[in-house]
């Protein structure tokens, strides 16, 4: 009897492969996000998830792969702002839109920034991994926020500058204050809210962007 039910107690105790997957992907994205992709080898995300490399290696077929995994799956967490992505499809107040984009950015990576920081380890450790980001999730933004420029410049609102350039300088713009409070320290010594930041990002942008009238 004892046997029977240890063995239904191990049974019930088995985890099923997409736990197994996730539980990798966890590990794998605070090892990532901590040491890097060079700083981080397959055996230590296999030891910390408590399974043989063979294992790992059934759920994601090269360190690459499970680094693209784990960038993804931060993705699909921060998703749900393609409302805001919308808007761009509608040329409505300049203002409204550009800060409502702003915010946007602030307010997905002022939460967490391991999406930040494995981009950035990225850029710099896995280039395939880094142009295949930006061909799956940043291109598409650019061109959608680079075709609401575009218009604005063919109604007279917008001075004639290259849209998909003025569009990354936004973003830019945004994304630099994000990396130096978030990651440089900046917030140990100004700290700003949010909405301000905004707006005061959004108006500077907006001064630089519309046509001066005499």
């Amino acid at each position: 009897m004892r046997t029977i039910t240890k063995m239904k107690q191990k049974k019930t105790s088995r985890i099923t492969a997409t736990e197994r997957h996730n539980q990798i992907l966890a590990v794998a994205t605070e090892l990532f996000a901590r040491q890097g992709f060079h700083g981080t080898t397959v055996r230590q995300v296999a030891e910390r998830a408590k399974v043989n490399e063979t294992i790992l290696y059934r759920h994601f077929s090269s360190k690459q792969d499970l680094y693209w995994a784990v960038i993804e799956e931060e993705c699909h967490l921060m998703a749900g702002h393609q409302s805001v992505v919308d808007q761009l499809n509608v040329c409505g107040y300049a203002k409204a839109t550009f800060r409502a984009l702003s915010l946007d950015l602030l307010n997905r990576y002022s939460a967490d920034t391991t999406l930040m920081r494995l981009l950035l380890f990225c850029g710099l450790e896995a280039r395939e991994s880094s142009e295949r980001f930006f061909e799956t999730y940043t291109a598409g933004y650019y061109e959608a926020l680079a075709k609401n420029i575009r218009q604005r410049i063919k109604s007279g609102e917008f001075r004639d500058v290259d849209p998909l350039l003025a569009a990354r300088s936004f973003v830019g713009m945004v994304n630099h204050y994000l990396m130096v409070q978030k990651l440089f320290g900046g917030k140990r010594y100004q700290r700003f809210d949010s909405q301000r930041v905004a707006e005061t990002l959004t108006d500077i942008w907006l001064n630089g962007m519309r046509i001066k009238l005499a």
